[in-house]
């Protein structure tokens, strides 16, 4: 018994566009250009869309989305090569645990994996009531689940706060789990202008005023407001920059994330991220291949200076904290797992995948904006529509 009749469309997939944020210890020297340069990003689907964006000035270090032109493809070869099963000393998983976390392109994975699950039958643990979260902010447990007859699902991949002793009464003993993560510094301004109408942010007149202030007027308990990340992943939120068992918390929080899942990617480097996926699950790269829509328009882009980025670290350190670990580890995790030069060559494949299948999927070559769209049922419940194939 699979998703089908379960879900019955696809939520918008969302490449993020973001940039790539310098971060201490050990960088991809390879990888990393000079400059910071943000660019486009795509929301979650569950609430209304931004009115801009984030771009850091020159006083961060500028580095160039490497999501961007992918170029014409001329090999028609490429969509088969896309197909090529994996080594046969490897086996695809199919028991997925994906904790999808708020404004890191979590929706495009999510997305990617409702197609993985329906092409081949696999059962979802999907939200009662046809809605989209599985019960958060609370924790999860089972409760939260559409369960119908079933004891066990195949994969869980809804918004969620993480409790893995609940999550494992519904999933396999061989379950993947992995997350996703994005710098504080974008996700913060992303997340500000989002959530602008929610009560934690609209009093304020802008992410300046909200870091300078905010310490005052608003809980830091808020999961919108403060170390989102880490409240995500079921930890307490409330650590400052000045609290005194700061270290304590951090190594801990960090030693729980590794303890509980296999793998932590990271939204900056979204294509790295996607090729790393592939390899753990012993996937095709069809089955990682995703494009953008829905994604930010050039001209809401807005500036973070270095010094208002400075303020984010410290007004979530805890995140900020969680992704220089993770960064890092992601890094080793890329030359142990596949090696730099193949990643450079499976990310030029990626791309090149991603502009045949835009080019053959899409019309006119691009996505259109939601307020495009014409047809508005394709957004009824909360089910963002994409014309994402099922298989080529």
């Amino acid at each position: 018994m699979g998703v089908k009749g379960q879900v019955k469309y696809f939520r918008t997939s969302e490449e993020t566009k973001e940039p790539r944020p310098q971060i201490d210890g050990p960088p991809p020297p390879p990888l990393l250009q000079q400059n910071f340069t943000p660019q486009q990003e795509n929301q979650p689907t569950d609430h209304p869309p931004p009115v801009q964006g984030v771009q850091l000035e020159d006083d961060l270090l500028e580095v160039k989305s490497q999501n961007e032109g992918a170029g014409n493809l001329s090999n028609d070869g490429l969509l088969e090569r896309g197909k090529q099963n994996p080594p046969k000393s490897c086996q695809a998983k199919s028991h997925i645990v994906f904790l999808k976390t708020r404004k890191t392109a979590g929706s495009t994975v999510q997305n990617i994996l409702y197609r993985y699950g329906d092409n081949r039958d696999l059962t979802f643990a999907l939200p009662r009531n046809g809605g989209v979260m599985l019960g958060y902010p609370k924790y999860f447990n089972p409760n939260c689940v559409n369960q119908k007859d079933l004891t066990h699902f195949d994969i869980i991949c809804n918004h969620m706060r993480f409790r893995k002793s609940e999550v494992k009464k519904l999933m396999p003993e061989d379950s993947f789990y992995f997350s996703v993560l994005r710098h504080p510094v974008p996700l913060t301004e992303s997340g500000f202008i989002y959530f602008r109408e929610f009560e934690s942010f609209r009093r304020f007149k802008s992410l300046d005023d909200f870091l300078d202030n905010g310490q005052n007027n608003v809980s830091v308990m808020h999961h919108f407001a403060h170390n989102t990340l880490a409240f995500d992943f079921g930890y307490d939120n409330t650590a400052t920059a000045d609290t005194s068992d700061l270290e304590t918390i951090v190594n801990q929080v960090i030693a729980g994330i590794e303890k509980d899942f296999h793998l932590i990617l990271i939204t900056d480097y979204f294509d790295e991220s996607m090729i790393l996926l592939k390899h753990a699950l012993c996937w095709s790269l069809e089955d990682v291949v995703s494009f953008k829509v829905n994604s930010r328009a050039k001209q809401s882009l807005t500036s973070v200076s270095s010094i208002t980025a400075e303020k984010i670290k410290r007004w979530n350190i805890l995140d900020w904290r969680i992704y220089q670990h993770f960064n890092t580890t992601f890094w080793n995790k890329v030359r142990s797992l596949v090696g730099e030069e193949e990643m450079k060559l499976e990310v030029s494949q990626l791309k090149e995948l991603r502009a045949k299948l835009t080019s053959t999927c899409l019309k006119g070559g691009h996505s259109v904006e939601q307020k495009e769209v014409k047809d508005k049922t394709l957004f009824e419940m909360g089910q963002y529509v994409s014309t994402l194939y099922s298989s080529i």
